[in-house]
Parts: C-alpha cells; structure tokens; sequence
C-alpha cells in the first residue's frame, strides 16, 4: 500500500516594512479598524494551505502587531516574525529579497524545508482567504510553477506619447477601432495581493515569475493596492462594503469604554437663559449599561467634555467618569493599565475624530451610525441605530445576546 504524499510546508511571508513615504507607517494602518498587517496575516491563518507565516518587518511595532493577532486566534505557534536586515529594508529593496531571506531564516530556526513560498502584501487589504487558497494550491497540487491572484479587466489603456511623433496611442487597442466589450479579448490585471512560488525555483530564479504562471481569478470589488492617503480613503470606505461583518460577542470582550457627546446623546445640547445645559438621553442605552454593569463587565464614559451633565448622567447610571480629558488615548491607556485590561479587549464606542486616537488603541472600535464618515471608515463595527436613540442597548445586545434586542423602552 502507497504511503500517502506528505503534506507540503507552504510558508506564507508577508513584507512590513516600517518606514512608507506614500503613508506613514502604513502597514499599521487601520481599514475597518484592523491593522494592514494584521488583516494580511488574518487572512494567511485562514487558508487551509498555509503552514506559517512569516512577517519580515524592520519595526518592532509591526511585528508585536503581528504576534498579537496570532495570539489572539489561538495561532501564535504559527506567526513568527523575522528581523529585515538594514541592507533590504530601504526604499529600493525588492519584495523578492525580503521573501528569500525570510525563507532562509524560518529554514535555519525550524529545521524544515519550504516548499511552496507565497508572497503576500500588506497593501491589498481585501485579500481573501480564498486568494491565498487558489495561489497556494495552483503550486502545491496542481503543478504551476508560479501563480498570481488577477481579476478581469475591460478598460480602454493609453500611454502618453507626446514624446514620440505618433502623440498619445491605445496600448491594448486601436483607437480607430471601438468594439464592443464582449468583442474585445478579455484582459486580466494583476491583483499585486498574493503570490506563490516553487521555493526550490524560487531560489534559482529569484524572481516571483518563472516556468508555468497559474492566474488565480478573483473578485475585481476587491482589488485595491494602497500606495497614498487616497487609496487609504478608498480602502477605509469601502471595508463596511467589502469585509464581512462579525460583531463581537462576550467572548471577545473584558471591557466597554463609552464616548458621552453624540454617541449616548443625539448631539444636541439645550442651553437655557443662565447658561445651563441639557442634553437628551435614551432609557434604552441605561438598560443596556445596566446589563452589562449586571454581567460584570467593567464600564467607563470617556469624554472631553468638563460638564456636570456628564457627571450627572455617569453617577445615575453607577459608570466611572473621566471628563474633561484632552488627550482620550492617554487616557484610556492609563485607566486600561490600572484595571489591567489589555486594550485590544476593550470595545470603545465613539462618534466624532476625537474618538480616532481611542479607536488605533482599542480591539473594538465602534461607531454609531451616526458618526462622523472618517469615525465610521475606521471602524471595526457600526451600530444601525444613532447615538442618542438607543445605539449603548445595540451594542448590548450584540454582547449579551436577545434579550435586550426588543425596541420598546423599558424602564431601568
């Protein structure tokens, strides 16, 4: 009886180079609340092809990022980072070197053989588990030499010849020539998300392309490359569009950090002819705090915001207060220091760009659904119901299961 094939060590290494003149630290950089670096080594963790991963990085940041997130999947075994040597980490160095030496370390520390190599970039922030997946197998099963994740491309490509005397010209059509699309050829982009490589070929080649290259189809919705704050914008835009969307439950969570202003309020504040202020307030958010006050969950308001209504509210509703704060984030840190609570198990609830600071802190950022867009962009969840009009009871509800889902208001 023919033994069965020994399952081949496919390394998957993802390049994070600190520095970025495009976007600072961008492979830190949050889409939908989640670091680059971490949405790419989520998603290596994913494919059932992937034995490792390895994050060749310069910047110690990057790689406790990337240890985190293993950790927090239960996969730290799997997530090892590599210190890039000064010689490939500049501006010029190819991702080829980065993925070789990476490959070589990894060898050197577990005394195992890759076989198959991917190359994974940090600035595809939509790439899939099934990206990797199909990159992964074409190589390790189906025979491909190399392979690349590409998607379908319709559109008409011209080249500036203003320097040449034919001007400017069609470089996959004729301009003359306007045919249909379903007459043209079909192009097929390369994605720049994943890529896979034979590593023995790899190493003779040193080049991410040789032999048979295998495309690997994927959604063009999802083909994004982040090289400036535009393409940063994009991706933060459509992360709510294009990323699935799991809440988060008791499970995920050791504390909840609220915002005051526009997020347990609608926003509006009511001043009177002495200067007193008054805001409006939901019972629904106070039954909400109050069950999870009840389920041991500890609670703190965060505000910036010197008011006695502040106060007043916090002290009705038995929650901590920290008001009149100027630098949220530091705050928050120091409170998560004394509670000792590791803030990436905190979920904070914002609404406004003074809440960004808490959000690049915190494991669950949250926003209303009627924050500011940059607010809700950087966001990992989104509530559908508005600061103010019941949002607090959502998250609740989200944490602390059905029922606290009803929408009558009942009394606290």
């Amino acid at each position: 009886m023919t033994p069965p094939a020994a399952q081949p060590t496919v390394l998957a290494v993802i390049p994070a180079r600190g520095g970025s003149k495009g976007v600072p630290a961008k492979n830190l950089a949050q889409v939908g609340g989640i670091p680059l670096v971490v949405r790419a080594v989520r998603a290596c963790l994913a494919s059932a092809e992937v034995t490792d991963v390895v994050v060749t990085t310069d910047a110690p940041a990057v790689a406790e990022a990337a240890r985190a997130a293993g950790e927090a999947l239960g996969e730290e075994a799997r997530v090892h980072c590599v210190q890039r040597p000064e010689a490939i980490a500049g501006d010029t160095a190819t991702s080829e070197a980065a993925v070789l030496h990476a490959m070589d370390t990894y060898e050197a520390a577990h005394g195992r053989t890759v076989d198959v190599v991917l190359l994974v970039q940090c600035t595809s922030p939509f790439v899939a588990r099934e990206d990797i997946d199909g990159v992964a197998a074409a190589v390790a099963r189906d025979g491909a030499d190399t392979a690349v994740t590409v998607a379908p491309f319709h559109g008409f490509l011209w080249r500036d010849g203003s320097e040449v005397e034919d001007h400017n010209y069609g470089v996959n059509h004729d301009k003359s020539v306007r045919p249909r699309r379903q007459d043209r050829p079909e192009d097929l982009l390369e994605t720049g998300a994943a890529y896979a490589m034979d590593a023995a070929g790899f190493r003779t080649h040193r080049h991410r392309f040789f032999g048979h290259t295998a495309l690997v189809r994927t959604d063009p919705a999802r083909v994004l490359e982040i090289d400036d704050p535009h393409d940063l914008a994009r991706a933060r835009a459509l992360a709510p569009l294009l990323d699935p969307a799991p809440l988060p439950t008791r499970e995920d969570i050791d504390a909840v950090v609220l915002d005051f202003d526009g997020t347990q309020t609608d926003d509006r504040v009511l001043i009177d002819a002495d200067g007193r202020e008054t805001v409006a307030v939901h019972r629904g958010d106070g039954l909400g705090i109050a069950a999870l006050r009840k389920a041991g969950l500890p609670l703190l308001i965060l505000s910036t915001e010197q008011n006695p209504v502040v106060a007043a509210r916090a002290h009705k509703l038995r929650v901590p207060v920290l008001h009149g704060i100027d630098r949220k984030d530091l705050a928050l840190k120091q409170w998560c220091d004394e509670q000792s609570i590791a803030p990436e198990r905190v979920l904070y609830v914002g609404n406004d760009v003074n809440d960004l600071p808490c959000f690049a802190l915190a494991g669950w950022p949250v926003a209303v659904a009627s924050a500011h867009d940059s607010v809700r962009a950087a966001a990992r969840a989104v509530t559908t119901t508005p600061g103010g009009f019941g949002a607090i009871r959502e998250i609740a509800a989200w944490l602390l299961g059905p029922t606290l889902t009803t929408s009558t208001p009942l009394p606290k």
